[in-house]
């Protein structure tokens, strides 16, 4: 989850309808589809919500190791499916452990240079946490915490025939040029797509990713977990870099807005109202909603983007901005976003909440 990064998004509009539904991308334009990888969890489904209802054409779910460990997230992604009767998209499992770091290792690194805020999976192994209800960390990548499954257990199960990264590689040569790969949590999946294939990036659409802003700009566990995977991701050659960074700091939901919200009834508003976290802001959707509408942002730079790799350094896994003329060699120019149109955002997040598309919307998976 977390930390709005988005990579070459698409432009779209945003505009309601006499019949209460938004303004669709124009039918004659290049279908938009989607690849969507996070560390998901009972009330994660709104980014795919609001990819769907911008008219984003959602190929699969892929899972990572970011807040929790890669297995159970792939089993929040089939469980809130199946609420909510889309589980005609598929769920692929992504890589359970990072290119690197470990939780030894992290929490090595704490023990010099402090311990962060928000430790996600690699936080110390807490079971009595976990019998309250709460994902997994350290210990057992592989052991399911049932009790987290606000959302039911799935009946359902991850597809098993192919790795995330080689559906996100397969997905891009089948429609060039037409893919956005949206990341919320660690980017050890796309790090691996772009590995494994020189062509994968630059026949993406796009990279939209997504983490959580701790008390500085830098500062995420999303890259962290993975800084490696992190400096892959955002200097490989998609066509264009967007980053939303702290501006996902700038909208929170209410309470006010969860009622709203639940003024139309359905398995997913009923989630939301009820377990999505109103102290936290909008950061996964801020990504979601970017990727959907770029011009969202209303107030952006040009900069220059790397990532701290080096393990004995107090921003390992850190972000560096960079103008052109100090840009070391081997990174690549992204726009920074500052502002978002929060009106407008909430009124995306809202409509793909109250009115959920189904699988009976989705022609292309039939």
């Amino acid at each position: 989850m977390y930390w709005p990064v988005s990579l070459s998004l698409i432009c779209g509009s945003l505009l309601p309808l006499a019949t209460g539904s938004l303004a669709q991308p124009d039918e004659q334009s290049e279908t938009h589809y989607a690849i969507m990888d996070n560390d998901w969890y009972t009330a994660g489904f709104v980014p795919y919500l609001v990819a769907l209802d911008g008219g984003v054409k959602v190929l699969g779910l892929a899972s990572d190791t970011a807040n929790s460990w890669q297995p159970q997230a792939a089993l929040h992604a089939v469980a809130t499916l199946e609420a909510g009767n889309l589980s005609c998209i598929p769920v692929y499992s992504g890589a359970t452990w990072p290119l690197i770091n470990t939780p030894l290792r992290f929490q090595a690194w704490e023990t010099i240079h402090g311990k962060l805020a928000w430790e996600g999976a690699f936080a110390p192994e807490n079971q009595t946490y976990e019998a309250q209800g709460n994902d997994p960390t350290s210990g057992d990548p592989n052991r399911i915490v049932k009790a987290a499954f606000k959302e039911g257990f799935p009946k359902g199960r991850p597809r098993n025939s192919t790795s995330a990264a080689n559906f996100m590689v397969e997905m891009v040569h089948k429609y060039p040029g037409q893919v956005s790969i949206y990341s919320a949590g660690s980017l050890t999946n796309v790090a691996l797509a772009v590995r494994m294939d020189p062509q994968f990036a630059s026949l993406a659409k796009d990279l939209a990713t997504g983490s959580i802003l701790l008390a500085d700009l830098q500062s995420d566990i999303n890259l962290m977990i993975d800084p490696e995977a992190s400096k892959i991701a955002l200097t490989a050659d998609f066509p264009n870099i967007t980053i939303a960074g702290n501006v996902a700091n700038q909208v929170f939901p209410s309470q006010e807005f969860a009622d709203e919200v639940l003024s139309v009834p359905n398995p997913y508003s009923k989630l939301f109202h009820d377990y999505y976290d109103l102290s936290f802001p909008f950061w996964d959707e801020t990504a979601a909603a970017l990727m959907v509408e770029p011009s969202l942002a209303i107030n952006q730079t040009s900069v220059f983007l790397d990532v701290d790799t080096s393990y004995g350094s107090p921003n390992y896994g850190n972000i560096h901005v960079y103008q052109k003329a100090l840009a070391p060699d081997g990174i690549r120019e992204v726009n920074f976003v500052f502002q978002v149109d929060e009106d407008r955002l909430k009124q995306r997040i809202k409509h793909s909440l109250q009115y959920p598309k189904t699988c009976a919307d989705l022609d292309y998976l039939h």
